[in-house]
């Protein structure tokens, strides 16, 4: 089986230390950096399953990890913080985070959400009913690849968003719940003001519109979402 290797990136030493112990026994590797600028660094090694990322750091914060990644990441991140707001997690959606977490957390928490999100990806990577391509009105996902082209022009999505428009893309036409995109996408029940989901398809939405005529995904108020069918080819 294989062994995860996790990065945290945070500047609280004694919890790094905590974390380091935990998840060794839960089977996975984890290495830190306590800075921003060391921990965007090493967020490029290809060699990383999942990033826990702390908002506020010296040198650079979270979100300016974030920022500096510009949504364009392959590794799924986790972000941890004290900041428990609304209005920072919404942010840390809309720079391209999977999922936020807030301090204090338990660390089974912790655990459900990294094994949540790392199975979801290999669910995608490993399934055998899937084509190599999916393609509806104007959007390509080559599966193999993970490669995501809107009429012939290549967009960068985050694992989360691939997620997510995969999932819509499976059904187009349809009305697509938040409550089942968080079971069967997010691997978790949908809890009340979540709006998670609701900033990654933001995000889609606004990385698709540059190269489309016109919007290809549609938010039904208090039923869900639409990926429009267009021509299926």
């Amino acid at each position: 089986m294989k062994k995860h290797k996790l990065l945290l990136i945070d500047d609280d030493k004694e919890l790094a230390e905590l974390l380091t112990d935990y998840l060794a026994t839960e089977g996975f590797e984890l290495v830190s950096c306590h800075d921003g600028i060391s921990g965007l660094e090493k967020a490029f090694d290809n060699k990383i399953s999942l990033i826990l990322l702390d908002v506020m750091m010296p040198g650079l914060t979270g979100f300016e990890v974030l920022k500096a990644l510009g949504g364009n990441h392959k590794t799924p991140i986790l972000m941890l913080s004290a900041k428990g707001d609304n209005a920072s997690r919404i942010l840390g959606l809309e720079l391209g985070a999977d999922d936020y977490l807030p301090k204090p957390f338990q660390h089974r928490e912790l655990l459900a959400r990294i094994n949540a999100i790392l199975r979801r990806i290999d669910i995608v990577k490993n399934s055998k009913e899937q084509t190599s391509a999916l393609y509806v009105n104007g959007v390509k996902l080559n599966h193999a690849t993970r490669q995501v082209s809107c009429h012939d022009q290549f967009i960068e999505l985050t694992g989360t968003e691939y997620q997510i428009i995969e999932h819509l893309m499976a059904k187009p036409g349809e009305i697509v719940s938040k409550n089942e995109i968080s079971e069967q996408v997010l691997k978790r029940k949908l809890s009340a003001f979540d709006r998670s989901i609701d900033m990654h398809v933001s995000n889609i939405r606004r990385k698709l519109l540059p190269f489309s005529p016109s919007d290809k995904l549609k938010t039904i108020r208090g039923a869900g979402y639409i990926f429009l069918a267009g021509e299926l080819n």
